[in-house]
């Protein structure tokens, strides 16, 4: 099945990007920003998570600070999928009013 995927990108400062960057050009990807990729086309035989996940960790080279999260619709529906790491504390905590809004509403 074919499907468009976005793919965001954090390899760390010492990460495989030329390996990225080769298989994001060779499956003709456009840039979206910074360490995001849109893939017009991405077909898999069988699981779609699991094809991907392989075809990129053949193709490059990852540690433990490696993170690639993948977006593509399913039924019609967006979904969100880390293929390699995991989350970490947003820089943008304590930045905004949520906790104050938090704190607020339990009165």
């Amino acid at each position: 099945m074919e499907r468009a995927i976005w793919l965001s990108y954090d390899l760390g400062t010492s990460g495989d990007y030329e390996g990225m960057y080769a298989w994001l050009e060779s499956h003709g990807a456009q840039e979206c920003g910074s360490s995001v990729a849109f893939l017009k086309s991405y077909g898999s035989e069988g699981n779609f998570l699991e094809a991907l996940k392989a075809d990129v960790g053949d193709a490059v080279t990852l540690n433990r600070r490696s993170r690639i999260h993948v977006l593509y619709k399913d039924d019609g529906r967006l979904r969100g999928s880390l293929l390699f790491g995991k989350r970490k504390a947003p820089p943008w905590i304590g930045f905004g009013d949520r906790a104050k809004q938090e704190f607020d509403e339990d009165r």
